[in-house]
């Protein structure tokens, strides 16, 4: 259940972690829910629901639709403001001048008006022609109507004729049980031909339609309810409508239908991306051939129309892969000459070591080559001890196994890549999702970081508490979950030892505004867990930030410290703790604002996450906020040197 603007915005349905096309499903126009006004001209027949021409329209179109039903007397032009897709009229005979007007511009714009005939329409034909002219009927019509097996008449009601090749309604089976016995009959004009969409057996239409600019106005030549026919109670009634739907846009507006003018319904889909193997859309194949609507409900994926995305002007239809678990089979490996193995590499045969001793050889060779060309020889006679030695480490380098000699331990290398940068690193929670958002957003700091100071830090280091070392890095980020159990003691000794000797440890309980503890005045669950874990620890006194404490101008000026969330504080030790340790530094800063979240972007440096509330330039100072507490770990109390006391008064001022 979503929102229907965020519903038709949905492109594709995947399963995660299956990275092939039998997991992905691609979305179109079919999936995305139109809204669809339905204006009637019978008051009286509302308290008889199954009397009215609204019952069996908003029957057939409710399962795939958002209905908006609305009496003569209300404005129809009030309705199409709010944004339609399709507008039904039901035995409309005179539309009021501002409605008509309203209605124009609405289908002009690539709206699709379908109206129903009746008495109404059918006594006021000549008064419409004058009024109405030919933009919202799209054939001429003929007054009154005509009546077929009424007692005085010779006719008897008549059956559906097949549709035609070229009909938006191709591929329908006509139902041999439904009869018309009323109609309202079209003029035989030169252009009634290509207007026809479905025609009686005697010939005569049954619903006709015109392009007006970028929308499209449908005529059914009967009534929307049981009165002139029992077309409304067949199920063909309901693929009719659901057709038209089809070619109706999701938002009618010039932009997102501009791309439709001029598209016969006709014509056929082209295919635009196809899904590849792994199920990424990629650019279609030439060989790929055109599709026509009607073909799309018994069409499957093959060589000729690979799965993918297909496009007629601005309708998009989806071909996707279907797959029949009962026709899968096990491969066959026992095929002579066919050799079976997994996607792992390749090993591989160090020669480094060879190559190496190799190259030594030669160039013992060459210098020995050297001292007999020039006579050194007899020189070195009296020093074989020299020439013993180098001959015995040649042999010994031979023996021993170059690879482990110069390789390093999992933990020298951790610790290697820890300090040749300054990292910052986070604690692993076991939530993948918000281990990844605590990667991301210390990736979006570091970005920040570089670009507007002179801190170049390393990749974030993610960390277990139980296993890894942390004395590398100065500042530590824990995410705080709801379910977080209380350190281990060798943790606490752990982490105990780390803010003794300097390092900082950024709690953030994330929950600012999130929860509904947070209305009722009550402790949310990860304030309790975060209780839960410093139960163990000697945590100092703790007080929000100071509005002269160092962390509000270690690198800007500011007094809050926004993140994704905006009111939660930022809770340091208390200024009345003794400032000559680490500096003045507090060991342990507290937060909800959910900063890692605020700073997370993604590959291509975009954020992951909106702010909220979303004010003005939020993620700017959820940035600053970030700048400000490394800047404040690395320097200490740098800042509260008076000696910048002038150039801070200057930069307050301005």
């Amino acid at each position: 259940t979503l929102p229907l603007a965020l519903r038709n915005e949905a492109a594709r349905i995947e399963i995660s972690g299956q990275n092939h096309a039998g997991a992905v499903r691609l979305l179109d126009d079919r999936w995305q829910r139109k809204t669809v006004g339905i204006v009637t001209g019978e008051s009286l027949e509302l308290a008889q629901p199954l009397l009215s021409p609204l019952y069996y329209v908003t029957r057939a179109l409710s399962p795939t639709a958002q209905i908006q039903q609305r009496d003569v007397d209300a404005s129809t032009a009030d309705m199409l403001k709010s944004g339609l897709s399709m507008l039904v009229l039901a035995d409309i005979g005179l539309i009021a001048p501002k409605d008509r007007s309203a209605i124009e511009s609405w289908v002009g714009k690539g709206g699709v008006l379908v109206r129903f005939a009746g008495p109404r329409l059918a006594e006021s034909t000549g008064v419409i022609e004058q009024l109405d002219g030919d933009r919202l009927i799209p054939v001429e019509l003929r007054r009154g109507g005509r009546a077929l097996g009424s007692a005085l008449s010779w006719e008897q009601p008549q059956g559906l004729a097949p549709f035609a090749g070229d009909s938006p309604l191709a591929g329908l089976k006509p139902d041999p049980t439904v009869k018309i016995r009323r109609q309202v009959l079209a003029e035989p004009t030169a252009n009634l031909t290509g207007r026809v969409w479905a025609s009686l057996e005697d010939g005569t239409p049954l619903i006709t339609a015109k392009r007006e600019g970028l929308g499209l106005v449908v005529l059914v030549h009967v009534t929307a309810n049981s009165d002139w026919s029992n077309l409304p109670l067949s199920g063909l009634f309901v693929e009719i409508l659901q057709r038209i739907v089809d070619l109706a846009p999701a938002v009618t507006t010039a932009s997102d239908v501009a791309a439709s003018a001029g598209v016969s319904a006709s014509d056929a889909f082209i295919a635009q991306t196809s899904l590849n193997g792994f199920g990424k859309l990629v650019p279609a194949p030439p060989s790929a051939k055109p599709v026509k609507l009607q073909d799309f409900a018994k069409l499957t994926p093959s060589v000729d129309h690979p799965a993918g995305l297909y496009r007629r002007g601005g309708a998009v239809q989806a071909l996707n892969l279907e797959i029949n678990p009962a026709m899968l089979k096990p491969l066959n490996t026992g095929i002579a000459g066919v050799k079976t193995t997994t996607y792992m590499p390749a090993p591989v045969l160090p020669l480094a070591g060879v190559f190496f001793i190799a190259a030594f050889a030669l160039l013992l060779a060459d210098t020995l080559a050297t001292l007999f060309l020039m006579g050194g020889l007899q020189r070195v006679k009296a020093r074989r001890s020299v020439v013993t030695g180098l001959a015995v480490l040649c042999l010994f380098g031979a023996v021993l196994p170059t690879e482990k000699a110069f390789a390093q331990t999992a933990e020298e290398q951790f610790a290697i890549d820890a300090v040749s940068r300054t990292r910052f690193a986070y604690v692993r929670t076991g939530d993948n999702q918000v281990d990844a958002t605590s990667k991301a957003g210390l990736t979006g700091l570091n970005m920040a970081l570089n670009q507007r100071t002179s801190v170049d830090p390393g990749p974030p280091q993610m960390i277990d508490l139980e296993k890894d070392e942390i004395v590398f890095y100065p500042l530590l980020y824990w995410p705080v979950l709801e379910n977080a159990a209380a350190p281990s003691d060798a943790v606490v000794k752990k982490l105990s030892s780390f803010m003794r000797n300097g390092g900082t440890i950024f709690f953030d309980t994330r929950d600012q505004g999130a929860t509904f503890a947070n209305f009722t005045g009550n402790a949310s669950g990860a304030t309790i867990a975060l209780r839960r874990i410093l139960a163990k620890f000697d945590i100092p006194a703790l007080e929000p930030v100071p509005p002269k404490h160092v962390l509000t101008r270690a690198f800007y000026l500011m007094q809050r410290f926004p993140g994704r969330w905006l009111n939660g504080k930022l809770w340091v030790e208390s200024l009345s703790t003794d400032k000559s340790q680490n500096d003045g530094v507090s060991s342990i800063i507290i937060g909800a604002n959910d900063y890692a979240s605020a700073w997370a972007i993604d590959g291509s440096g975009r954020p992951l996450y909106a702010t909220i509330p979303g004010t003005p330039r939020q993620r700017e100072f959820a940035y600053r906020t970030g700048i400000n507490i490394v800047m404040y770990t690395l320097t200490g109390n740098y800042k509260a040197d008076q000696v910048h006391v002038p150039a801070l008064l200057e930069r307050l001022g301005e």
